[in-house]
């Protein structure tokens, strides 16, 4: 069956796209030519900037670069670096559009973080990637893995220059626990497609956070699947997009085994011209999946004339057999009953927005509980806020 016929079905007299009945029909592989190469109509790429992706998706960026990786490991944690014939890589999933295989086919070395089964790491991990520099394209492959009972937190921090394309992989083991902080602190230049594939195992719990701060075009596509049942994944994210960038978030959460949680908060700023944020958010509940509690939420704050924000939540349920499932967004500016609220109390007009938008992101911004990481995004608002003049 071609990618064609898997996923969409063409009306000829109109030259449409239809895409496929349900989320859980999507094609997934490791080759390239298995797909075909998007034109920006298809529902997975209608909202991104095809001709800012700079070859990505045509197989016209050859690697001319690479990517560099440090990292501060707690003495508890291994940190690797392997060849692409590593019998662990690719265990947590599979691409599922034509740059993630691109950039699985392409990668020469993979970094493997481990947390040894039954151990909490004493401090939390940092991995560092830099891009390969302006003007150069580079590819790359992470995996995190958490062995059975392992506890850790565990920090990408994404900067630098150039344009960059990976898949990243969380394989948390049955009952382990972790946290994750995925930083996207590109230079202006930058442009990074990511596709996240996250597998929990029994009883196992994952926070997994996304921060999106810099880059011309970033687009974050994690894809969380359950093991085994009683997994338990919280989704979070945190962007703020400037005139100009382009910031896309793609959740799929696939509840295919009984009894396990999902709960999805992603909020965003905007402000400038041209600033546009997306994002998509796939629930599906099979009908294997009993007992499932899952929620999504999206909330964007558009602090400018001239910014836009996409918003899409879907649900869908195939057994009535649930705990519970819901969706919701919402897309607004300043509240002005908040505004009249603090100026009434005598905070000048400015100080008051600010405040106003400290607390939009409050909720997200204390689930992170590395101090270091909390401080830095606080700092970054507090800077963005400033630009203009908020």
């Amino acid at each position: 069956m071609t990618v064609a016929e898997n996923t969409t079905n063409t009306a000829a007299a109109a030259e449409a796209t239809v895409p496929a009945a349900s989320r859980g029909e999507r094609f997934t592989s490791y080759d390239v030519q298995a797909f075909e190469v998007p034109g920006g109509r298809e529902e997975n790429w209608r909202f991104t900037p095809m001709k800012r992706l700079r070859g990505l998706h045509d197989g016209s960026a050859p690697a001319t670069g690479t990517i560099t990786v440090d990292a501060e490991a707690a003495p508890e944690v291994t940190v690797e670096t392997v060849a692409r014939d590593d019998a662990r890589l690719g265990e947590a999933g599979v691409p599922s559009d034509r740059i993630a295989a691109q950039a699985y086919s392409s990668f020469e070395k993979a970094t493997l973080v481990t947390v040894p089964a039954e151990t909490k790491a004493s401090n939390r991990t940092l991995v560092r990637l830099t891009g390969p520099g302006e003007g150069e394209t580079a590819y790359g492959h992470v995996q995190i893995r958490a062995e059975r009972f392992a506890e850790a937190a565990i920090v990408l921090d994404h900067v630098g220059s150039g344009t960059y394309a990976d898949n990243i992989e969380f394989v948390i083991g049955d009952g382990a626990i972790l946290t994750v902080v995925s930083v996207q602190d590109w230079a202006d230049d930058a442009v990074h497609v990511s596709e996240q594939h996250l597998r929990l195992g029994r009883d196992a719990r994952l926070r997994h956070i996304v921060v999106t701060l810099g880059g011309d075009v970033v687009r974050v596509s994690p894809t969380a699947t359950f093991a085994g049942p009683g997994g338990d994944v919280e989704m979070l994210g945190l962007h703020f997009a400037d005139a100009g960038q382009h910031q896309e978030h793609r959740l799929f959460v696939d509840h295919a085994v009984p009894h396990c949680k999902s709960n999805v908060l992603y909020k965003g700023a905007l402000q400038g011209d041209g600033a546009h944020s997306v994002w998509i958010g796939d629930v599906l509940i099979r009908a294997a999946a009993e007992g499932t509690e899952t929620f999504e939420l999206n909330r964007n704050l558009v602090l400018t004339q001239g910014a836009r924000a996409d918003s899409v939540p879907n649900l869908e349920i195939e057994t009535g057999e649930i705990e519970g499932a819901g969706h919701a967004s919402a897309t607004g500016r300043f509240d002005d009953e908040q505004l009249f609220y603090l100026q009434s109390r005598g905070i000048a007009e400015e100080q008051a927005r600010r405040l106003v938008v400290r607390g939009f992101f409050h909720e997200i911004l204390m689930k992170i509980d590395i101090p270091e990481v909390r401080e830095r995004l606080e700092a970054a608002i507090e800077e963005e806020l400033q630009a203009i003049g908020v």
